[in-house]
Order: C-alpha cells, then structure tokens, then sequence
C-alpha cells in the first residue's frame, strides 16, 4: 500500500473502515485478494514474489497494513521482505502492541516501511524510520509514504473525502462505492503542495496524485475494508493494468471466527 484512510472506532456500525491504494511495479507478480491457500483464515493479496501482503485481514478481525517509506536511496536488494511484517503478524497470536515492540530490534533488516496492526481492541503503528511504536487513538487517521498523518496532498485529501462520505451516512454499498471513487482520484497538487522527498520534481509530481497511472509503477489495486460492529466483514478489491484500466474486482464478505456463514 502507498496510500491509506481509515476510521477506527469513531463510524457507529463499524470499528475499522478502510480505503487505501497499492502502488507498486507491474512487472511485479501479485495474487488478487482471496482467502490464502496455506493460511485459510487470512483474506487479502498475495505478493508472488517477496511472499506476504500489503494489506490483509483474518476472520477473528486482526487486520495488517503495509507502505513503504519513501526514500531516494536505491532499496537494498538484500533486505527481507516487508510483505512478511503484515502476514506474520496475521498468522500469529501475538497483540499489536506486543507485536510491534517484538519487531523493533529487527526492523533495520527491512527498507522502510510504515506498519498498521491491529485485532478488535487496539490499533498500533510503527516504522523503522524514526517512528516508534504507538496505540492510535479512536477517529481518523492516514498513511502515505511518510510517517503516520502527515500531511500531503493526497492524504489529507483521502481524509477529507472517507470522513465526509461516512458523515453522510449512506448505506453500506454506496459507502463501499464513494470511497472506491474517493480513492480513483488521479490529479496532480499544484508544485508547491509537493513533498520533497529527494526523488526530484518529476517523479513528485508523477507519486502525488491519489491513483498513479503510469506504464512501469502504478496503482495497482484500490480496496476498502470495513470490520463491523459484529466482527463481520467486507472486502472489496479493483486491479488496474498499466493504462489505468480496471482489470478485475474482488468482492468478499464473511462472517467472524466462530460464526456460522
């Protein structure tokens, strides 16, 4: 994921609401969202070549997330893959908090990254670029290639539009299709809105807008995933190829552990 919303226990209904985008390579191997064949409790994408996930979510409601953190450094081909930070943690029993303070020591052996983790009760964050671990408060929070809300285009933005979609109270289709248009956004903030990040003007303006068309990196998938007051769940995803176009969807709804579906 490159680009994150999301409410967490502050939408009466709902504990968790989530709206996010995937940029990444094309050439780069991805399974849509499913239920995954060696961890059949775990539902989100796969990515075929470094293993892991970018954003996923189990049936007893523990929910991971995954951006990197922008640098201008070229990435360590070495380092592990930051896909297993979100998958471990779902396949694990450990509490976010705990699970975070576990990775600390271990986290120089990822390029940055940014990590959401959370279960039903808690919702934690930290990266390994100066961001130490903390519990997120209930309301809205977002996440791009910086540290937790800070304050680009394009998150604030996202932010804007989940919080005015879920004020408005539509019903859970329409919300589902607000914030999947919310996140198709594709224009550009005036150059002196740009972060400067290192990577040259160029490419700031290409990485800007909320949805990334282009031929060699892109957006590759918008989802939005709500865990309701129930513990039941719904998942929507949409890939695009290289031209931006939309090249499937995924729609997955399912019940909490324990429950019959």
């Amino acid at each position: 994921m490159c680009l994150i919303a999301l409410a967490w226990h502050v939408v009466p209904g709902y504990s968790l609401i989530v709206a996010a985008n995937r940029d990444e390579y094309h050439a780069r191997r991805t399974a849509p969202a499913a239920f995954w064949p060696h961890a059949p409790e775990l539902f989100g994408g796969r990515d075929l070549e470094g293993g892991g996930s970018w954003m996923a979510v189990t049936r007893a409601g523990r929910f991971a997330a995954l951006t990197n953190h922008r640098d201008p450094a070229p990435p360590d081909s070495q380092a592990r893959s930051r896909g297993h930070l979100v998958a471990d943690y779902l396949q694990g029993l450990q509490r976010p908090h705990d699970y975070l303070g576990a990775l600390a020591p271990a986290r120089a052996q990822y390029n940055g990254f940014n990590l959401l983790v959370g279960d039903a009760d808690s919702l934690g964050y930290a990266g390994n670029h100066d961001a130490p671990a903390q519990r997120l408060a209930p309301g809205f929070h977002a996440l791009s290639n910086a540290r937790l809300n800070t304050p680009w285009p394009k998150t604030t933005g996202l932010l804007s539009d989940l919080s005015s979609i879920v004020a408005s109270r539509p019903d859970e289709d329409r919300m589902f299709e607000q914030l999947l248009t919310a996140l198709a956004e594709t224009g550009i903030p005036h150059d002196a809105q740009l972060p400067a990040t290192g990577v040259g003007l160029e490419r700031e303006r290409i990485l800007a807008a909320r949805r990334i068309v282009a031929p060699v990196y892109g957006t590759r998938s918008s989802s939005v995933l709500a865990v309701r007051a129930d513990a039941s769940i719904r998942f929507v995803e949409i890939s695009f190829d290289q031209a931006g176009r939309q090249s499937g969807r995924v729609s997955q709804s399912f019940a909490p552990a324990g429950a019959i579906s």
